[in-house]
């Protein structure tokens, strides 16, 4: 296994990489999205990326493999669904975007293979996911569903104005982070929950200064919008601080 850790760490790293890329908008990471974004939608995308390789640097130090299947399972569903709608954009005229639906296709077979593959050699923490977490990851659920399928229809409920075509990818994101907590849910083994929590924590650190900081300028039709995520973000991110540094039983090297 340990070229299984050696490959996490290093795509982990290079993952992070990415994301401070999105995160500070240089120009040499920027080229990676297909089409010209804003600010916030290039934060949102920095946060997702710093979001998968806290997951994978964890796997890749440590060794903890059970992290694998949950995290594999995410990214298949998010490159499936983001698949089929850059081709139907091929198939509409938008050539330029061959190579993302390419692109996509090759890293739903890679992840979906790792998944099958993972979820088979998956060896269960002794310690269980706490009823909380449990319970928690059950909200986050129904709240990336049904946020992820309004996005998909391109309704504005993030606190900014979206680009159409971010909205639809972003839409596909928030369902494959659905996969992500609901295999958690239903296997709920610690190593399960604590990569979902390390995860949501490295998203949370990322947007939660620059959204509280945009308040002070939101436009009047997001702010409801905006503090409801704000809350969201404090509500995950406290519950990942608990468990992950606090809790005498689940926080790390207990």
């Amino acid at each position: 296994m340990k070229p299984i850790r050696i490959l996490t760490l290093l795509s982990g790293l290079f993952v992070l990489i990415l994301a401070f890329g999105f995160i500070f908008r240089v120009p040499l990471a920027l080229r990676i999205w297909p089409w010209e974004d804003g600010r916030y939608s290039y934060l949102f995308v920095g946060s997702i990326m710093a979001a998968v390789s806290a997951a994978m640097l964890w796997v890749g130090w440590t060794g903890e493999l059970g992290v694998l299947p949950a995290g594999s399972l995410n990214i298949f569903v998010i490159a499936l669904t983001t698949s089929v709608y850059f081709f139907n954009l091929v198939a509409q005229g938008r050539s330029e975007l061959l190579i993302f639906a390419i692109i996509t296709v090759v890293l739903m077979l890679f992840s979906g293979a790792t998944f099958l593959r993972m979820h088979r050699l998956f060896v269960p923490s002794p310690l269980s996911t706490p009823m909380p977490v449990r319970i928690s990851f059950g909200i986050f659920v129904i709240a990336l569903v049904w946020s992820g399928s309004a996005l998909l229809l391109r309704q504005q409920i993030f606190p900014w104005d979206l680009n159409p075509d971010s909205s639809v990818v972003f839409g596909c994101i928030f369902i494959g982070d659905a996969f992500y907590f609901a295999y958690g849910l239903f296997r709920p083994s610690w190593n399960n929950g604590l990569g979902q929590l390390l995860s949501f924590l490295a998203y949370d650190l990322v947007l939660i200064v620059p959204f509280v900081l945009l308040l002070n300028s939101v436009q009047p039709n997001h702010t409801v919008n905006l503090i409801a995520y704000i809350i969201a973000l404090v509500y995950s991110g406290g519950l990942a601080i608990y468990y992950l540094f606090v809790n005498p039983q689940t926080r790390f090297g207990s």
